[in-house]
């Protein structure tokens, strides 16, 4: 068929691989998703890595909510490996990207994720809601008493970083590197990245380091956190490789961290922009609040999209897809199919049911952190609205597509009766 869609390479402008197309409004990105769906078909978009060494490729974009479902759902035929961010990374990152869950299949997934999931079922979440709780009280307060302010800088960051590191064990004296090294690392393979090959190693370093003397205090000093978790567990009679131990501290300190954080902030945007919803919620928010957060993360998808890779010849769809060939999931396309979601583009807290891939889609790369994410959005704008239901955004907010995750860096806000 011919395609309505120019895919020659130099065309970054209207290929969804390269920052010029993220630099859209939210309207032609919409309408560009929209046409990739109708087209019924994976469309190929050509990329040329920014690596000098690097030849060029390209990827197939899936954007219907089916086609991105049945490829989660067949690890064994649709690999995370060798990577599952959009660049084929460069020798100097792939040794350290190989020790993380993102880039890895089962078995070896399984046996990894199995040592911390238990750390975030829905049982546990409810073990941490003391923590949790206590955290968001100390988040609210210090928000309003500093509005009108930058509520991405006051709370979108705040909440998350001291809910997971307290979890995991990071003491408080690295919060600030961490938020650091995290926004660094979020980057890594991806067109989108500002930062240099140098910063990224440095960031990963960092985490290695920080992981290194972690570990070896809990070794000696056992507490009930991840940390512990992690250097006392066995994989197959043997325990974690430094290595091994290092990318768990990255993944869980960067997922705990960039979902919440952008999710927060989405739902704060979303609110405003739809005084309506505001209200239903503020009429009931024990009943509407878990609601309101799914829809709030369908909305943003703040995981914008994950790459796969064929390891054999099949069909998706209708197309063939050959052994070697590399697709991307676009979650953020997936979550506004109008063959799923009535009424996509709006903003509906009663939506039900709202089978969105927010998270991922079902399959062993669904968020580990989904339920204690959820929670901790939940409890903070339940915390938020009964003190300050009159909160809102005083400006548009400052959207950022960093890596694989869909952010906001600024948002100022304020309460009805002060200044903005």
């Amino acid at each position: 068929m011919t395609t309505p869609f120019r895919t020659d390479a130099e065309n970054t402008f209207d290929n969804p691989l390269y920052p010029a197309f993220w630099k859209r409004t939210a309207e032609e990105r919409d309408a560009f998703f929209s046409r990739l769906r109708a087209a019924r078909e994976p469309i190929f978009f050509p990329y040329q890595p920014p690596r000098a060494d690097a030849a060029p490729y390209g990827f197939y974009a899936l954007a219907r909510h089916a086609e991105i479902t049945e490829v989660s759902r067949h690890p064994e035929i649709f690999s995370s490996s060798p990577a599952s961010t959009l660049e084929d990374l460069s020798p100097a990152l792939q040794g350290d990207a190989e020790g993380s869950l993102l880039h890895m299949d089962p078995p070896r997934h399984t046996d990894m994720r199995r040592v911390v999931s238990q750390a975030f079922t829905p049982r546990a979440v409810r073990r941490y809601d003391e923590l949790i709780t206590g955290v968001v009280k100390a988040v609210t307060r210090e928000l309003l008493d500093k509005t009108p302010c930058d509520f991405v800088t006051e709370a979108a960051v705040q909440l998350p970083l001291r809910v997971i590191a307290a979890i995991v064990g990071v003491p408080v004296s690295a919060h600030d590197e961490v938020v650091k090294a995290t926004e660094v690392v979020t980057e890594i393979g991806d067109s989108t990245n500002r930062h240099s090959l140098a910063a990224v190693s440095e960031a990963v370093t960092y985490f290695n380091t920080l992981m290194g003397d972690l570990a070896r205090h809990r070794r000696v000093h056992p507490a009930d956190d991840v940390v512990t978790t992690l250097v006392q567990a066995t994989i197959n009679g043997r325990h974690l490789t430094d290595a091994e131990l290092g990318a768990f501290l990255r993944i869980l300190l960067v997922g705990g961290n960039d979902t919440v954080r952008s999710t927060l902030a989405h739902m704060l945007t979303l609110l405003t922009e739809n005084p309506e919803q505001k209200r239903l919620l503020l009429a009931d928010l024990d009943e509407r609040m878990p609601g309101a957060v799914e829809e709030a993360i369908r909305h943003a998808t703040p995981g914008t999209w994950m790459r796969r890779n064929a390891t054999q010849d099949t069909t998706v769809a209708g197309h063939a897809f050959r052994t070697g060939d590399r697709l991307i999931l676009y979650y953020i396309s997936a979550n506004r199919d109008e063959e799923v979601f009535d009424r996509p583009y709006a903003f509906d807290i009663t939506r039900n049911p709202n089978p969105h891939v927010g998270f991922g889609a079902a399959g062993p790369h669904y968020c580990l952190g989904a339920h204690l994410a959820k929670h901790e959005v939940g409890v903070f704008y339940r915390e938020l609205l009964t003190h300050a239901p009159d909160i809102h955004a005083t400006e548009p907010p400052v959207h950022t597509y960093s890596g694989l995750i869909h952010s906001i860096t600024r948002l100022p806000c304020a309460r009805s009766g002060s200044a903005g």
